[in-house]
């Protein structure tokens, strides 16, 4: 197999909101907040559901690569009710090999409500369910190394069981990337993913606030510092100004493109992900797996939700 991804599985279920909402809510634009049923519940009973995906910003990642015609797989903790067939099928539609045998759980499968609100900025919602539950029993050695590399999420990393997962797929693993997910995620784990960045990632991604939060960073002179320091790739989206690659010594810059409809940044990242890492295991070089990373993510926000098909 290619690449496996291994992180949260999640129902998306995304929603049109204005900015009024959110703040009466006293939700933070452009994050991503951890609710409890109860709080899930009362939300979506408040808006007009617009569409549901088997989501997860991993998940969301490995359909793309699948799309692109790669051989991938997933694991992801989801229980046997509606929600959880549901995501079974729809990883399965996408030709993704699903490498979890789902059985009646306490908590229900996980669910994102994602929040668009008219900048076609996203505002996420996650009640984890049985998704932050993960352990390292959910994780299969053989199918970690039997991929050329595995896709982890920041958001998976977790004190206890997650975390337990976690360490068991990168110390099986053939080589690993993994997305920094989300600021508040890097504000909470940052010794823990400095760490990882440092000692146990191939490919690392991030959106610019994350990455300057992550190093500390005055300026992003000192980011491209870090990267080259670390002998390591990383790989930053930084919007409107494009996106660029360190490995090493070679600093590679690709422009984003310009006089797009956006309707949704749902899934930009994610498909950025899923286009560089597409030209990453197939031989591509730095520059046209940035090229594909930002003609991915360019497509989908041009549409609601974070698929493209």
């Amino acid at each position: 197999m290619k690449i496996l991804g291994i992180g949260n599985a999640i129902i998306d279920v995304i929603c049109k909101v204005s900015d009024d909402y959110l703040l009466s809510n006293n939700l933070t634009k452009s994050t991503m907040k951890l609710v409890d049923e109860s709080e899930f519940k009362k939300l979506l009973s408040t808006i007009k559901i617009e569409e549901t995906v088997s989501g997860g910003s991993v998940a969301n990642s490995i359909v793309g690569l699948s799309q692109l015609e790669n051989k991938v797989g997933f694991i992801g903790k989801i229980s046997d009710d509606k929600f959880g067939q549901k995501y079974e099928d729809g990883l399965k539609n996408e030709k993704v090999d699903y490498f979890y045998s789902k059985k009646k759980e306490k908590l229900p499968t996980g669910t994102c409500l994602i929040l668009i609100t008219p900048d076609s900025e996203r505002t996420m919602c996650t009640f984890l369910g049985t998704a932050g539950n993960i352990n390292e029993n959910d994780v299969d050695i053989k199918v970690i190394k039997d991929s050329e590399i595995i896709f982890l999420e920041g958001y998976l990393w977790d004190e206890g069981q997650p975390k337990s997962a976690f360490e068991k797929a990168i110390q099986n693993a053939n080589k690993v990337a993994m997305s920094l997910s989300d600021l508040f995620c890097v504000e909470r784990h940052k010794p823990d993913f400095l760490n990882l960045v440092n000692n146990n990632l191939d490919v690392t991604f991030a959106n610019e606030q994350e990455i300057i939060s992550l190093t500390n960073a005055k300026d992003f002179k000192d980011v491209i510092a870090f990267g080259q320091k670390s002998k390591k790739t990383l790989v930053i989206t930084r919007g409107a100004k494009g996106s660029i690659a360190i490995n090493k010594n070679e600093v590679v810059e690709c422009e984003s493109k310009k006089d797009l409809n956006i309707v949704d940044l749902t899934g930009a990242g994610d498909l950025f992900a899923a286009g560089y890492l597409h030209g990453y295991i197939n031989n591509l070089s730095i520059a046209e797996s940035l090229e594909k990373g930002t003609e991915m993510s360019s497509k989908i926000i041009q549409k609601i939700g974070a698929r493209l098909t």
